[in-house]
């Protein structure tokens, strides 16, 4: 079942930007939050997946790689 966030002491110019951001795309601004809610969802969840794959393969491997060859093993997945 949906669950409802409130948000209290956002600040006036923080509302008035996401306003007009959801204005701009022709959403509520409920809408437009519950879209970028979901985003940032999905970006913790992968990032989350992300460092366990790394950590379990580390130490499946028994050795560390550095952030750059990480990096670019994620890049060349996505055909970057």
């Amino acid at each position: 079942m949906p669950k409802v966030i409130q948000i209290r002491d956002v600040p006036d110019d923080v509302h008035d930007a996401l306003s007009a951001a959801a204005a701009a795309e022709g959403l509520s601004l409920t809408r437009y939050l519950l879209r970028e809610l979901d985003q940032v969802a999905r970006r913790t969840q992968i990032a989350r997946h992300n460092s366990t794959v790394i950590h379990r393969t580390r130490d499946e491997v028994g050795a560390t790689v550095d952030r750059e060859t990480v990096l670019s093993a994620l890049r060349e997945g996505r055909g970057e």
